[in-house]
């Protein structure tokens, strides 16, 4: 094993919908239906995950916690509460996503020229099946394909798990999980990567972790921009990132050093 056999794209914030913003504002409306107002901050901490983690995670924030035992009279820690929550967020979350299933820039390009190269292209999500075969049909519509998208319910859990990402190195019959990178923007994607033995590219710039719309990123200040770049890129390197990219349109130069590092015998 020599060189890369697969790269891994993550869907929101990575491959669609610069900044991740239709799980934020889901996640946002779905609390304020309960009274609960949460900050940018509080929905985008745990992105990434299956989307009934995060909701369960939300609701251990200490304010969170007091309002809704405020506001119902009880803890809200039970598997009922959490489970008519996901089902709200679903239906929500199925209302605001197809305004926000636009490729990222540069996206159908890159997949173009890896494919190329022989890689083959696979895909993992916090979303659920309907959700993400809604973002699979509006990415093919855009000239983006990937040879299989997984998602929590197809494995039995989602990230910081490795499963969709050894299904997908199991059905691409890869020489080693070595053999494959997994890219996204959320720290929970690159704990993913590193937990299915892959190499790890984090996305700063169009992700959850600056957290902005195409339009937002080029309207700051150079100065403004190039802070929140900054901490987005540190929080990824944190994270253990193995490289961390501005935006997907940056991967060929990833690609060729993995290999250079797989070929003098390097591993993740």
């Amino acid at each position: 094993m020599k060189r890369l056999e697969a790269v891994i794209f993550d869907w929101a914030g990575t491959t669609v919908d610069c900044g991740s913003l239709a799980p934020v504002r889901a996640v946002t409306n779905l609390f304020a239906l309960h009274g609960i107002q949460l900050s940018d901050a509080e929905v985008r901490r745990d992105m990434g995950l299956f989307k009934k983690d995060h909701i369960r995670r939300i609701l251990e924030i200490e304010h969170v916690e007091a309002e809704w035992k405020k506001r119902k009279g009880r803890a809200a820690k039970n598997d009922a509460d959490v489970e008519e929550l996901f089902a709200d967020f679903t239906a929500l979350q199925m209302k605001i996503l197809e305004e926000h299933s636009q490729l990222i820039d540069g996206v159908a390009g890159l997949a173009e020229k890896l494919r190329d190269r022989g890689l083959k292209l696979g895909s993992t999500t916090g979303y659920t099946r309907p959700m993400l075969d809604l973002l699979v049909a509006r990415a093919a519509e855009q000239g983006y394909r990937p040879d299989l998208s997984l998602c929590p319910d197809d494995v039995g859990g989602g990230r910081p798990h490795p499963w969709m990402c050894l299904r997908i190195a199991l059905d691409f019959r890869l020489s080693s999980t070595a053999a494959a990178i997994k890219v996204g923007d959320t720290i929970s994607d690159i704990q993913e990567g590193l937990n299915a033995g892959m190499w790890t590219a984090g996305v700063a710039a169009t992700g959850n972790e600056v957290g902005l719309s195409a339009s937002e990123l080029t309207a700051l200040p150079p100065e403004e921009y190039g802070r929140r770049l900054d901490r987005a890129r540190d929080n990824l390197k944190a994270a253990g990132a193995h490289y961390v990219i501005d935006s997907v349109a940056w991967m060929e130069p990833v690609i060729e050093d993995v290999n250079r590092r797989l070929a003098a015998g390097e591993r993740p």
